[in-house]
């Protein structure tokens, strides 16, 4: 059975930084596509950005570009979101996701598996 478990999730000022984990067992991932999406109060969940191709690509949602960097280490079937220069607009739930095809898709109804999320709460 595959399980994701998010952590790193916390309150922070703006401009502050937070560096999100997302540890899978249950498979090994390497040839997986990794995602994260956030939702946040009243909204729709969004995605935040992919590491797909074992690593070798990633996709970022426009918001995030610059800031964010999603990251993996396959060894530890494990997927790190690094968020910098955070901004109030960024505080939701984030989500890690898993998309045994390997596509990087933007969609979240592109992956199987879902973490239980972490909250990130941004104040200014």
């Amino acid at each position: 059975q595959v399980q994701l478990v998010e952590s790193g999730g916390g309150l922070v000022q703006a401009g502050d930084s937070l560096r999100l984990s997302c540890a899978a067992s249950g498979r090994t991932f390497s040839d997986d596509a990794m995602g994260w999406f956030r939702q946040a109060p009243g909204k729709e969940r969004e995605f935040v950005a992919a590491n797909y191709w074992s690593g070798r690509r990633t996709t970022y949602t426009e918001s995030v570009k610059g800031r964010f960097t999603i990251s993996r280490d396959n060894a530890k079937n494990t997927v790190y979101l690094q968020m910098n220069s955070l901004k109030p607009e960024d505080t939701a739930v984030y989500y890690c996701a898993l998309d045994g095809f390997g596509r990087g898709s933007t969609q979240s109804r592109a992956y199987e598996y879902w973490g239980q999320g972490t909250q990130v709460t941004v104040s200014s």
